[in-house]
């Protein structure tokens, strides 16, 4: 597959239509290797920060003639990005497996996901933003609510699923009627640049999209820009933090942040175990753990713990790791890179520091290619130090572990104990203790019988606490992308009268 990157995308085209072939004049540059064949180089980006005053323009200019299209417009420039995304999607899935190192079966979803996420859009958000009537809310007065959009909006997007969640937090905004600027992560550039692509394609209006290659300071430098009134990040909390640190001052900016998650499960004793199985191995270990919502801590009654852990070490044994695209289904992938896979290595040793015990040992493998392939790895913390880097940081890598507990509400604190809060799941019978967990589990997400994993789009994903700032995505995303306006409307226009005003001199 030839990567061909195009550079930025702004005033309807890109910088580079031909493909980059003469760096020279970027200010900075990106070499990006395959994560599961480093002996593959994959592309070389261009990062040009001159280009970002023109992107901001080209956006504000879009922005102006986006706003006034009806809802009905909107709707029939997103079916047809939904058609051509549909018809590129095979394209879409190959350049997120080479790139993010995701299985292609998996990559497949996600490029899926682009198209079902369409319909969604249109079909549960946008009544949420749609205008409300209330009949004579005063007397002889009606009142209306009206949602306006909010101007350009800023999406930086995360390198582990770098088409599906931008593009969610897209089409809100544009359904909304705001111009959006979208910089992906500048490790999956390619992946990023097709979905543009596709938009294109669409004959969206000139200014209404707009993509950039490059780096923290290219995303400092849009996020401060006052002309900017959204932003959008999927990422870390450091990055998030500092993204607040940049905005703070400017109250007319909103900011949806989508971060981290230390993410636990709690195994009942009465856990139907052939169920919560295959749920936890998922939920542990898919995307290689380079999920957001990936289960780090099992809390497991003391009554089955040993039987648990015994069946599901054995199971995390079985799991294939491979070559996305050249290995016969494998289960997981590689890193996304050499700092990942060090990061995974140092986080485990901080258990074994800590006191965790190694259930099953963190390896690097040699699948038949030179990449960042590991294995998952298992620990178990009898007496866990709750305040220790293991269990506070989240890994961003396949590991998890075990931590034995006696009643549910010494299961719910240990849960409690991070500073994240995005997902929690419980495996129980039991419905008073879900209700229970539902109820003091601090997270944004919590399922019954249901992985940490895989989240409908039809209701809002977000967490508490260093997991986010309120603000959920998915099918509530659109609720971020507007601003609200009361209007009341006085349908008696003889109703006010001088004499009527008290304190007048004669």
């Amino acid at each position: 597959m030839q990567m061909l990157l195009k550079g930025d995308y702004f005033n309807g085209r890109f910088s580079h239509p031909d493909g980059l072939k003469d760096l020279s004049g970027a200010q900075e540059k990106i070499l990006k290797k395959c994560p599961g064949e480093l002996t593959l180089t994959l592309w070389e980006a261009g990062v040009y920060y001159d280009h970002i005053e023109s992107v901001i323009d080209s956006a504000q200019k879009g922005f102006d003639t986006w706003r006034k299209l009806s809802f009905e417009q909107r709707v029939a420039y997103l079916k047809k990005y939904q058609e051509v995304v549909r018809a590129r999607k095979d394209d879409i899935a190959l350049a997120l497996a080479l790139e993010v190192g995701k299985p292609l079966w998996e990559a497949k979803t996600e490029a899926a996901a682009l198209d079902s996420k369409v319909s969604v859009t249109i079909t549960d958000s946008l009544e949420r933003i749609k205008q409300e009537t209330i009949k004579d809310v005063m007397p002889k007065i009606d009142g209306h609510v009206v949602y306006k959009p909010l101007g350009p909006c800023f999406v930086i997007g995360p390198f582990n699923f770098p088409c599906h969640l931008a593009n969610g937090q897209i089409l809100s905004a544009l359904l909304a009627g705001n111009s959006i600027i979208f910089k992906p992560s500048e490790k999956t550039i390619y992946s990023a640049q097709l979905m543009i692509e596709c938009f294109h394609q669409a004959g969206f209006p000139e200014g209404v999209i707009n993509f950039i290659n490059g780096t923290g300071q290219t995303a400092g430098k849009i996020t401060a820009d006052k002309r900017i009134r959204g932003v959008f990040f999927t990422g870390s909390r450091g990055v998030g933090l500092r993204i607040l640190e940049n905005t703070y001052k400017d109250l007319g900016k909103l900011v949806a942040l989508e971060l981290g998650g230390k993410n636990s499960t709690i195994i009942h004793h009465d856990t139907n175990v052939s169920h919560a199985l295959p749920e936890l191995l998922r939920a542990c270990f898919l995307t290689s753990g380079q999920r957001c919502t990936s289960t780090s801590m099992i809390l497991v009654h003391r009554k089955i713990e040993q039987e648990f852990i015994s069946q599901f070490k054995a199971l995390t044994e079985r799991i294939k790791v491979g070559h996305p695209t050249k290995s016969a289904d494998p289960f997981m992938g590689p890193l996304i890179d050499e700092h990942a896979e060090k990061l995974y290595f140092d986080f485990c040793n901080f258990g074994k520091q800590e006191g965790a015990e190694e259930i099953v040992s963190p390896r690097k493998l040699d699948v038949g290619f030179e990449g960042h392939y590991v294995s998952p790895s298992i620990h178990y913390a009898k007496n866990p130090n709750l305040k220790g880097q293991f269990i506070q940081e989240e890994i961003f890598g396949p590991n998890c572990f075990f931590v034995p507990y006696d009643d549910i509400e010494e299961a719910i604190k240990i849960a409690n104990c991070t500073e994240y809060g995005l997902a929690a799941s419980v495996f129980t019978r039991d419905t008073e203790i879900y209700k229970l967990c539902l109820r003091d589990i601090d997270a944004g997400l919590l399922n019954l019988n249901r992985s940490t994993v895989g989240a409908t789009a039809r209701m809002p994903f977000g967490g508490v606490k260093n997991s986010g700032n309120h603000r959920p995505a998915a099918v509530s995303m659109i609720d971020h992308c507007v601003s609200t306006v009361a209007s009341l409307e006085t349908l008696d226009d003889n109703s006010s009268k001088i004499s009527d005003i008290v304190g007048l001199k004669e």
